[in-house]
């Protein structure tokens, strides 16, 4: 039967912080289950109302605070080789299912596959979601987050530098010194680099930066917006972090289905999306 999913607080914070590495890695890949009772939806209408959502249906991105629920709770199991401390978030990929039915149980499954060392001894995790309600899919979530950081060497071949898209503007939006908490408030996810500056420079930054999956949220509801439809697909790359008081400016091609974040002259995130055919244009997603 499948464990209660855990929820996020201080004291998984302290677990995180003081989670001892094992000595090996497993065999083979790591496999957890857990049930969630339900969705709250007082915490959906939240989460819309933070990240800019129009509508009713369940964001796409509100999932992943879900599925961060079952990644933490399998990483901190003995079973999975590295400390959290220090683990860097670097891709993610969200699909949508079936609109669960509200009061009705979820379960999450989740299957970790830890790579094998790159060259430069860097080793990357991905962490497999799926969750179901009465064995249809409502969502599945796919995260790599580099566990182990490889040498730096400047004697290798540069990679060949590859032509920006011609992508549209969409939306700009500028970040306050207090959005790193209110979105740890709102996700759970209370990592000191993202609190204060007090905090994060600690942790090597000069500044407390915003959550990976706040920018991806808050892109999601004006590719929503601007293309008058939800998103039913959405994969982004965390390439460079996104300073609190900064401004971000999301560029996109709707008809592609590709989408840039820039922040600060550079981009901070790139990927792919796709609306959802099923559903007609609504004129409330394309409103300002």
């Amino acid at each position: 039967m499948p464990e209660k999913l855990p929820t996020l607080s201080a004291a998984t914070l302290l677990r995180t912080l003081f989670k001892r590495p094992a000595r090996s890695a497993g065999a083979g890949p790591i496999a957890t289950r857990y049930l969630l009772e339900q969705i709250g939806a007082d915490e959906v209408a939240r989460y819309r109302r933070a990240l800019g959502f129009a509508g009713t249906r369940i964001p796409l991105t509100y999932y992943y605070l879900l599925a961060q629920r079952a990644h933490l709770a399998t990483m901190l199991g003995a079973a999975f080789p590295f400390r959290l401390v220090g683990a860097i978030h670097v891709d993610n990929a969200l699909r949508a299912g079936m609109q669960p039915v509200a009061g009705r149980p979820l379960e999450l499954a989740t299957e970790v596959r830890v790579g094998t060392p790159a060259a430069n001894g860097a080793v990357h995790a991905v962490l497999d979601t799926r969750a179901t309600q009465d064995g249809e899919l409502v969502f599945a979530c796919s995260s790599t987050y580099l566990v182990v950081r490889g040498k730096r060497s400047g004697d290798g071949p540069r990679a060949s530098a590859r032509a920006a898209p011609a992508l549209a503007p969409v939306a700009g939006w500028r970040l306050s010194a207090t959005s790193g908490r209110r979105y740890a408030a709102l996700s759970g996810d209370w990592n000191p680099i993202h609190l204060w500056p007090w905090s994060a420079r600690p942790m090597g930054l000069k500044a407390p930066i915003i959550h990976g999956m706040h920018t991806l949220g808050r892109a999601c509801a004006e590719l929503e917006r601007a293309g008058g439809r939800p998103v039913a697909a959405l994969g982004g790359r965390f390439r460079a972090p996104i300073e609190l008081g900064g401004e971000a400016a999301l560029a996109a091609s709707l008809a592609e289905g590709r989408f840039t974040v820039a922040s600060g002259g550079r981009v901070a995130v790139e990927g792919e999306f796709a609306f959802d055919a099923s559903q007609p244009m609504q004129e409330a997603y394309a409103r300002s």
